[in-house]
């Protein structure tokens, strides 16, 4: 096998000291481990490897740079833009000191300083449509835009919500929009400058249409010239102040249910140069993403452009809605990982009872957990973003790939999130529970990914459908086989890998009889961890982490076989301590979630 491209690179991660430095410091610097100013990148230690394998080589070598300054922004000057935006929420200001009836969000400076960050310094709204960014020629591959995405979103949650809108309102518009539309829009909303920068948004929610999209009540009307006009109640509208904003609206004279839904875009300002004709009724309180401007819209008479087919609207939102799930995906797995990170830190370097926190056997299978649950979501990330560039270049079979992996990641990733940043929380005790601290924002933004474009049981048959109505599942089951066929691993273990699959796939076809729908979530979730497991085990042979492969076995045993809650198992409890190290492990061992 030819040299790993990252096989030099070498990191030192986690800056904690050993127990007797600890001992020689002052009690209270001791007692609570602070990781502020760490770089999140070099804290990683799997990360650079995995971005060598799944980035072209030259792509890699370009932006390494770029992420290990984002890694040192995301530990240090983001974390903490990120916790002063989160304390200092926006304002919705009605008119100007002239007294202009003229609304607008009032950003804190913490916030718009993150905007210049992501929208301006890295283009991450920018990058997959054009070159230029961060000096490379071309746009980028999904992979590399959800690579930097999951270092920022490590210190900031709220701000990626807009990045992701506006990505995904630019490519559902650059794929079914008039020309005229493209042309007059994209290079706005493809600015690194925030002053010529256009921010998108998707205005879906309804009071009476949440999930149920085909009950949309607002209504399209067209006037004499032409024009088309929108008339309703948006209940939900994240980024409000956004420039332009992707609408489901029904048309006037439509039928009833999905098919009489129309896509339409409404720009902030009319067509005369005045703001067009809707305004934020209300800011949300929210739980969490409080920097991030969530608001109720009324809709009076605004003027809107058709994007595509107006018989074909929430399918053409469909595209925007999927992209933005990934991104969810994408923000739970980074969520976790920067968790995890904190947790190990805290693990490492706090001492109770005389020992490291590490070195306690309940601690260890803690951790083990949050381990597992952050690197299946990082493997899906990867996977996904795979098919998606695969897709976009026309691979008919990548889309049907797509499909699946997209609400899988959406529906798993995200749930997992809450209870990895809620045991992160718990690691670093009643100090987790601070708002000085990171833990607490994470564990109130974890909980939003299970509900923004469509909850958990909404995304668990939509995991059906791509089954049943789109014949995902061979795609699914072709690649994970070659993925298995390709793994470096015994025999044995690999007859275990593939009797699971074979399991999974069974209950995904069980699920799509007529009675099926009460297994659908069982059915994704198999789906989502033997996918994630042997995603795990293939990145283990090729970049020669034994960890993942081990890694890989333990979401076997312990999230896919069933286990006697009453019956003592310690099987795994020798390998914790090596999984959990700074260093590398030595080997895996083959048999070990046989046993």
């Amino acid at each position: 096998m030819p040299p790993h491209p990252a096989e030099n690179i070498h990191f030192t991660v986690s800056p904690g000291l050993p127990v007797s430095k600890l001992e020689s410091l002052p009690t209270a610097a001791a007692a609570i481990p602070d990781n502020r100013g760490a770089n999140l990148y070099r804290a990683d230690p799997d990360y650079a490897r995995l971005l060598a394998l799944y980035l072209p080589e030259k792509l890699f070598t370009h932006l390494g740079p770029h992420f290990d300054r984002l890694g040192q922004l995301a530990g240090g000057r983001l974390d903490e833009l990120a916790s002063t935006a989160d304390k200092n929420p926006p304002e919705l200001v009605h008119r100007t000191r002239t007294g202009l009836d003229q609304q607008h969000v009032e950003k804190h400076p913490a916030y718009v300083e993150m905007e210049r960050m992501a929208f301006g310094d890295y283009g991450l709204a920018a990058l997959s449509h054009r070159g230029g960014v961060l000096g490379w020629p071309e746009p980028m591959p999904p992979a590399a835009k959800y690579a930097l995405t999951y270092l920022f979103v490590q210190a900031e949650f709220g701000l990626c919500c807009p990045v992701s809108m506006t990505d995904s309102l630019t490519r559902t518009l650059r794929k079914f929009g008039a020309p005229e539309l493209v042309a007059r829009y994209v290079p706005a909303l493809t600015s690194q400058d925030l002053d010529q920068l256009f921010q998108g948004a998707m205005f879906m929610t309804e009071q009476g249409a949440g999930s149920d999209v085909g009950a949309t009540a607002t209504r399209a009307t067209r006037d004499a010239d032409g024009t088309w006009r929108l008339h309703g109640d948006k209940w939900f509208c994240s980024n409000a102040g956004a420039e332009l904003a992707m609408v489901l609206a029904r048309p006037d004279g439509g039928p009833e249910g999905l098919r009489g839904v129309a896509l339409f875009l409404l720009p902030k300002t009319g067509s005369d140069g005045m703001p067009n004709r809707y305004r934020i009724v209300r800011l949300k309180d929210k739980l969490g993403t409080r920097d991030m401007a969530s608001g109720e819209i009324k809709l009076e008479g605004a003027e809107a452009f058709p994007v595509g087919a107006l018989d074909r609207g929430f399918t053409q939102m469909a595209d925007m809605i999927n992209n933005s799930r990934l991104s969810n995906g994408v923000r739970a797995a980074g969520m976790m990982r920067r968790a995890l990170t904190e947790a190990l830190f805290i693990a490492r370097n706090r001492v109770a009872f005389g020992k490291r926190l590490i070195d306690l056997p309940l601690m260890q299978r803690q951790l083990a957990k949050m381990m597992v649950a952050t690197e299946q979501a990082r493997s899906m990330m990867f996977q996904t973003a795979a098919a998606l560039e695969a897709s976009d270049k026309g691979d008919a079979e990548a889309y049907r790939l797509l499909r699946i992996l997209t609400p899988l990641i959406k529906f798993r990733a995200c749930r997992d999130a809450r209870k990895v940043t809620g045991d992160a929380m718990e690691v670093r005790g009643g100090g987790g529970y601070i708002e000085e601290w990171s833990d607490a924002r994470l564990l109130r933004d974890a909980h939003l990914g299970s509900i923004w474009e469509g909850t958990s049981n909404i995304v668990a048959l939509d995991v059906r459908r791509a089954v049943g109505r789109e014949d995902a599942l061979p795609a699914l089951e072709k690649m994970l086989r070659e993925k298995l066929a390709q793994s470096k691993m015994a025999d044995k273990a690999r007859a275990t890998f593939t009797q699971a699959l074979d399991r999974a796939c069974a209950l995904a076809r069980e699920a799509q009889k007529a009675e099926g729908e009460p297994i659908a979530r069982q059915s994704a979730t198999a789906l989502y961890h033997v996918t994630s497991a042997i995603g795990l085990a293939w990145e283990a042979g090729r970049i020669g982490s034994p960890r993942r492969l081990l890694l890989a076995q333990l979401v076997l045993k312990h999230r896919l076989s069933a286990r006697d809650p009453l019956a003592a198992d310690a099987a795994d409890a020798p390998w914790l301590p090596e999984l959990l190290s700074e260093q590398p492990m030595n080997a895996a061992p083959d048999s070990f979630a046989l046993s």
